[in-house]
């Protein structure tokens, strides 16, 4: 049987193992104020009210998510339009979007924070972004943390079929019709090709099929319809903002029944054969380590925040970069 399990969602999308949480972020912000928040607070509601055009999360003058801890995990954020400003404990500082993808293992804990900064205060500022959140295995849990930028310019970007019927695919993780993605972290679950892991954006063109290919029986794969249409997955309708588990010892079908673009993502690996325990912003192995994961925060908050504020935004001047903790700058 191809399809598993099939539903809806409304902000988190249901995941497999490894995968702990993946999130899509839509936000139609407005012109910005010069100070890289908001020149206006009509339309917006406080936390992840979905019926609201565009959110603040827990920004108060910026958008975003202000310093708050990780431990036992990744954090992939994939942001297809808008920036992100990044700052961790480790001094770590970048901006990224429009295409880029940050890849963090938090591993033995750290905090970090992502705010959204509004760059143009002449016209709206359309932010999307993917945030998918990877457990690492028992061995790997407690690396030392550490985060890579997946530079737009570097990503595949994938074309199947001719101009106007096509399917296309930004491969952000695993490889496609022998096309490899971008290494991630050195201790990524995804690092290792055994593991088979595949984090894939698939865009198809009205009236274009797509074959998803056999892979290994025990892997666990899943297909998320994030943007609008409707496509058919071996006869079965996937609408916006639902999912699918699927099969992958057998070809899957999917194609677009509708007069324009759809979009999904995909996400698939062999699991971590392991119990994975996530708790708020933790993901261990027993709950005994989550208890550890609390005190210890209580106790050494992860390493300290070496930034003034909590809620950190880069001048508004700055382009794309990443600076790491030694002090080296990179830029796409």
């Amino acid at each position: 049987m191809t399809i598993l399990e099939r539903g809806s969602y409304k902000h988190q999308m249901p995941t497999q193992n490894p995968f702990v949480a993946s999130m899509h972020h839509l936000d139609h912000f407005p012109a910005g104020n010069g100070k890289l928040g908001p020149n206006e607070m009509k339309k917006y509601n406080e936390g992840f009210d979905l019926s609201a055009d565009w959110r603040m999360y827990y920004g108060k003058k910026v958008p975003g998510f202000p310093a708050h801890p990780h431990r036992g995990f990744e954090t992939i954020t994939i942001v297809t339009e808008g920036f992100v400003d990044h700052t961790d404990g480790l001094g770590s500082r970048g901006r990224y979007g429009q295409g880029d993808v940050q890849w963090m293992t938090a591993g033995k804990g750290l905090q970090h924070c992502e705010m959204f900064p509004l760059i143009n205060d002449d016209k709206p500022n359309t932010m999307e972004l993917f945030q998918v959140w990877l457990s690492l295995d028992h061995a790997h849990r407690m690396v030392e943390p550490d985060y890579k930028m997946l530079w737009n310019e570097d990503i595949p970007r994938i074309s199947i079929g001719e101009k106007g019927k096509e399917a296309r695919v930004t491969l952000i993780a695993g490889k496609l019709n022998g096309i490899k993605a971008v290494r991630p972290t050195k201790d990524s679950w995804a690092n290792n090709p055994d593991n088979r892991l595949s984090i894939q954006l698939i865009e198809l063109d009205p009236d274009v099929e797509y074959k998803l290919p056999v892979e290994s029986p025990t892997m666990n794969r899943s297909i998320y319809n994030y943007f609008d249409g409707v496509v058919l997955v071996e006869g079965k309708e996937l609408r916006k903002k639902m999912y699918m588990f699927l099969s992958t010892d057998e070809e899957t079908k999917i194609k677009n029944m509708s007069d324009s673009v759809v979009k999904l993502l995909l996400l698939e690996s062999e699991p971590i054969d392991e119990p994975i325990l996530a708790y708020g912003p933790f993901v261990m192995t027993t709950k005994e380590e989550i208890r550890q994961a609390y005190d210890d925060y209580q106790r050494t908050q992860f390493g300290g925040w070496p930034f003034p504020e909590q809620e950190v935004a880069h001048d508004k001047s700055l382009k794309r970069f990443a600076e790491y903790p030694d002090g080296s700058v990179e830029k796409p």
